[in-house]
């Protein structure tokens, strides 16, 4: 079966669960589907130990054919991306600038750094001879959270606007930023020079930076297309031409494609959108990329799903996935906690702030794609068959499905909860301001 086959049959699997589930279970889409994916991969695990009957290899294989890594991050990441800084509103990420800015390098740094040398250290202790440069590659490639996971779950349960904008804000630019780090430390571990400060300084400013800057001029060529046609077909189809050939010359740039996607979408979504559309693209602009997104995020959480048949899991790696989710969560709280201790001296937040930051702060396709392209045969434990490789992958992959079923499945109340008290924020406001208007 071909590849292009494989992803149809996948896609009508998507659909046909987020169909039932939109029926039955009324679970949030992305959820249900990941779910039943892991479900279905499991009872063909148990099927195959027990011969009952043989699917195991036939499945197997075909989650194999698809490149995940390659599907993800050359393929549907740029149109992920590009639909969520479409729905990013200038004027509130300029109102929190400050905050995303911080949380998308400070914190992602910082947790980076924790994780690493934590991990390390609790390997030592328990005899897992794991070198220091692959915690912290662990670290780097689990610390952003997933734009993707993020927007698909957390978006649509309409929290307090500050914290929405922080949220959004911060997923789609600390997984540019990540993906540097991820690059620059790979670099390091598994690169044929000697890495420098200088190179790597360099290396870091080329992706961030030429990231940015190309995604602005990328924006800007596009919106002078856009404002030349007033054929509704041809505006909706150029913006297309944004993650698929910007995308792509990206990387030939070697700059960071995801960055410029997202400073692209913003500038197409907050300034093409109001002058270069025609009215009827304007209306539909939204319509279009929120299917094509909810397409692709289909597709790609069933892969995450079903991905676990790929593995083979060791005693050692079941305990370092249990001690990986509540290590990430550990240094996820840490890094937003820290940052709102600057925060708070110049703002009033809402005091379920940290908790949905925390907790909302999802992992999903994109720590994975990044996990798989680490290259096998570096041994850790060498009789075993375990190498770096598999210890980072099922980690992540721990991470990953904790963070979509459990996370995702439980942040509904701390957002209501968040919602009340922004309305008792927004009155005890109206009170003092009457207050004050009567005293004067």
């Amino acid at each position: 079966m071909s590849v292009y086959q494989t992803l149809c049959f996948l896609s009508a699997a998507a659909m046909l669960i987020a169909f039932v589930n939109s029926k039955i279970g009324k679970m949030q889409t992305t959820i249900a589907i990941t779910a039943g994916a892991m479900m279905l991969s499991l009872l063909i695990l148990i099927a195959g130990q027990n011969d009952w009957f043989q699917l195991t290899e036939i499945a197997t294989e075909t989650v194999a054919d698809i490149d995940f890594e390659d599907f993800l991050l050359q393929g549907i990441l740029g149109f992920l991306l590009f639909a969520g800084g479409l729905g990013i509103k200038l004027p509130h990420l300029k109102d929190q600038k400050w905050e995303i800015t911080v949380l998308a390098l400070g914190a992602t740094l910082f947790s980076t750094f924790f994780i690493g040398f934590v991990l390390y250290g609790f390997c030592s202790v328990i005899g897992i001879q794991f070198d220091l440069i692959y915690c912290l590659l662990f670290g780097a490639l689990i610390s952003p959270t997933d734009p993707i996971a993020v927007l698909a779950i957390v978006k649509k349960l309409k929290a307090p606007e500050r914290v929405s904008t922080q949220v959004e804000g911060e997923s789609l630019f600390n997984d540019g930023f990540g993906l540097v780090i991820f690059v620059t430390l790979f670099t390091i571990a598994f690169g044929s020079e000697t890495p420098t400060v200088g190179s790597v300084t360099m290396l870091f400013l080329q992706e961030a930076l030429g990231g940015i800057l190309y995604g602005f001029v990328l924006g800007l060529v596009f919106h002078y297309l856009i404002s030349s046609t007033d054929d509704h077909s041809m505006e909706l189809l150029l913006t297309i031409g944004i993650p698929t050939a910007g995308y792509a010359f990206a990387e030939v740039l070697h700059v960071s494609g995801p960055l410029s996607m997202v400073v692209s979408g913003i500038m197409i979504g907050n300034w093409t959108r109001y002058i270069g559309f025609s009215k009827e693209t304007e209306d539909h602009l939204d319509h279009f990329w929120e299917l094509v997104d909810e397409f692709l995020n289909g597709v790609l959480f069933l892969l995450i799903g079903m991905s676990m048949l790929l593995f083979q899991f060791h005693q050692e790696d079941w305990i370092l996935m249990a001690f990986s989710i509540p290590l990430v969560l550990g240094a996820r709280y840490l890094s937003v906690a820290l940052a709102y201790v600057g925060f708070k001296r110049y703002r009033t937040y809402n005091p379920w702030s940290v908790r949905i930051l925390t907790w909302g702060g999802l992992r999903g396709g994109l720590a994975l794609a990044m996990a798989l392209s680490i290259p096998s045969g570096i041994w850790v434990i060498e009789d075993k068959l375990i190498d770096v490789k598999e210890i980072i992958l099922v980690m992540t992959y721990s991470v990953v499905v904790f963070s979509i079923l459990i996370q995702g499945s439980t942040i509904t109340p701390m957002i209501e909860k968040a919602k009340l008290a922004e309305k008792e924020m927004a009155a005890k406001k109206a009170v003092q301001e009457q207050t004050s208007a009567h005293q004067e």
